[in-house]
């Protein structure tokens, strides 16, 4: 298919930004290789920390966005969640961005449910709920020592740590949002999908990742 050029800004973390470009593969009606859709991606690990250098992470990807318009993409994806408190600097490139946070939550809302669990960062959890919230949903976010136990489980696994542990906390803390009333999930934070599987969630698991495969698919189309 001939389509429009995606430009990715990737790298936060690197290994959900090639599970990324995995996921808009697998979902691309291709039969063969001319079908596929062509990706310009920035895969940076070296942007500033989201959570304690907001400023320069902004900067850094406002740079990004510019240098893939002007390698040709003709629109932008970013598959980091937290890092969408900076689109205006990565729409102030001029391209549309996919907005991950607004399709996921999109998605969430046609599952039906009212109340919203959200496995997130603090700064995820934060765009989620705002968001939910002008969409007229409730939000189901972790406390505490739970909070704490997410970070862990997602820098565990960032870290290297490919085992049992950071996924059987993944699943705790996905049924412990179930229990607090969620009738759906979140995976706002695009490592979770990498640690938790929809059947291992008693209510439907909305993977803001696949959404934003899918919904770059169909921009591109």
């Amino acid at each position: 298919m001939m389509g429009k050029i995606l430009g990715v800004l990737g790298g936060m973390g690197p290994v959900a930004t090639t599970a990324f470009m995995a996921r808009v593969q697998a979902l691309t009606p291709a039969t063969r290789d001319e079908d596929h859709i062509r990706m310009l991606v920035d895969l940076n690990p070296h942007v500033p920390n989201r959570h304690t250098d907001p400023e320069g992470a902004a900067k850094a990807l406002g740079e990004m966005a510019v240098r893939l318009r002007d390698a040709g993409a003709e629109l932008l994806a970013m598959p980091c969640n937290t890092a969408h408190a900076h689109v205006e600097a990565i729409r102030a490139a001029g391209l549309p961005f996919i907005d991950m946070v607004e399709a996921t939550v999109t998605a969430a809302k046609a599952t039906g449910a009212h109340r919203i669990g959200v496995l997130a960062t603090p700064g995820g959890e934060k765009l989620y709920a705002a968001a939910l919230a002008g969409a007229g949903l409730e939000t189901a976010r972790l406390e505490g020592a739970d909070r704490e136990a997410f970070m862990k489980a997602v820098f565990d696994f960032k870290a290297g740590d490919l085992g049992d542990a950071p996924r059987a906390e993944m699943r705790r803390l996905a049924a412990a949002l179930v229990a607090d009333g969620a009738e759906a999930v979140i995976a706002g934070c695009t490592e979770v999908p990498l640690l938790l599987e929809a059947g291992e969630v008693s209510v439907t698991l909305v993977d803001s990742a696949e959404v934003l495969a899918e919904a770059s698919v169909r921009a591109c189309a």
